[in-house]
């Protein structure tokens, strides 16, 4: 039952998620990044047909043979898939019928699960259901994405921004060297690459009780960080001079006036919130000009229980690698993970956006180097 009621919850809240969309809103793909929403709650609807109802639902029948053409995201052991870049050419299935897939995949699988099922499959489920929720915060970031370079700005609606206490104090905490535990640990989920744990040694270090906020970065950009290359990593400056870069994603300066565009339309810059939406190049260029640096993964790990995070995920100095003893599993779900470590920064701590219980110290987001359109941040150390 109380897999029953999980799996309700997590599907729901997909279509909380969308409900202040307008039709037009859900097939949009500005760029290779942002996916349409309505490819987003088909997706992940495919996952649970895919995975679980097919291969372990005796008489099942699948919606549509189509769409495990159109759904597939990255599943080389699945079958062909249309493009990425295409997704957004895909004004059919219509919206209603992603619809009218979501309820008939969620019909079966409820009946499915009033079943005993075996611990494998429950857990196959739960890795559904924690898929469904990155997806969600995918979701969130790509309508940010899609209304915010709408030329009107329109307003997503009231958002209810999640409660994450105040950083306790300013300045910086130190961090005595040593060998500290990296990983996961217990018997609740995780990802793979959150595996296995392991032992890192770390010297003396410093970490920020706080995240860097708009007006410290705005001290950056008034100084001329963005048109001085001392700051920047050459691959940061060559991006910078190629795309124009001025400021973090979504600022607008009109009339010599910041403005930012938030869920409720093009709003002035709130100055106390953390900066967000920064490349790992932004973020290691604001570190340089302040004589700092950006944390390695295991050194905010290390010191998380130390100082409030969970507004921005913060970008660190690690490249997204393997841990020690990693192992991708068999078929499919081996793909989730490993195949992606390569070319990447690791982020860690969770966002406004992130839902409820989904992140946890141990988590590692990636991200290209370049990509800003998540809800990514600044956590200095030195």
């Amino acid at each position: 039952m109380q897999l029953v009621n999980e799996y309700k919850k997590v599907r729901d809240r997909s279509i909380h998620i969308c409900r202040p969309l307008k039709t037009e809103d859900y097939v949009v793909q500005p760029v290779v990044d942002v996916s349409p929403p309505k490819w987003h709650l088909g997706h992940t609807t495919w996952f649970f047909e895919t995975f679980l109802l097919s291969p372990h639902c005796p008489g099942y029948e699948v919606f549509d043979a189509e769409y495990n053409y159109v759904f597939n995201s990255y599943y080389e052991s699945v079958g062909a898939r249309v493009i990425r870049t295409h997704r957004g050419n895909l004004s059919r299935p219509a919206v209603e019928d992603i619809f009218r897939y979501r309820e008939y995949v969620d019909e079966a699988m409820l009946g499915w699960l009033n079943q005993d099922l075996s611990l494998e499959l429950q857990q196959l489920v739960v890795l559904g259901l924690n898929h469904e929720e990155q997806h969600q915060e995918l979701l969130y970031t790509d309508i940010k994405y899609i209304l915010g370079h709408n030329p009107l700005f329109p307003a997503y609606g009231p958002f209810e921004q999640p409660a994450v206490a105040p950083a306790a104090h300013s300045g910086f905490i130190p961090v005595k060297a040593g060998i500290y535990e990296i990983g996961h640990a217990g018997d609740g989920f995780c990802f793979d690459n959150e595996q296995s744990r392991h032992k890192v040694y770390l010297q003396d270090y410093a970490i920020s009780a706080a995240q860097v906020t708009n007006a410290e970065y705005l001290q950056f950009i008034e100084d001329g960080g963005y048109t001085d290359f001392r700051h920047w990593l050459a691959e940061g400056w060559d991006w910078v001079k190629s795309n124009h870069v001025t400021a973090p994603l979504y600022w607008h300066n009109i009339n010599g006036e910041w403005f930012c565009y938030t869920w409720q339309g093009l709003q002035p810059l709130q100055l106390h919130e953390p900066v967000a939406h920064i490349s790992y190049y932004e973020a290691n260029a604001y570190a340089a000009w302040k004589k700092m640096r950006l944390p390695t993964e295991f050194e905010w790990e290390a010191a998380a229980r130390q100082f409030n995070w969970g507004r921005r995920w913060e970008w660190t100095e690690s490249a997204y690698l393997p841990y020690p003893g990693f192992s991708k599993a068999p078929g499919a779900i081996g793909e989730y993970n490993g195949k992606f470590m390569v070319s990447q920064m690791v982020l860690r701590g969770a966002s406004d956006v992130t839902p409820p219980n989904h992140s946890r110290i141990t988590y590692r987001n990636f991200f290209q180097p370049n990509l800003r359109w998540q809800f990514t941040g600044i956590r200095l150390a030195k």
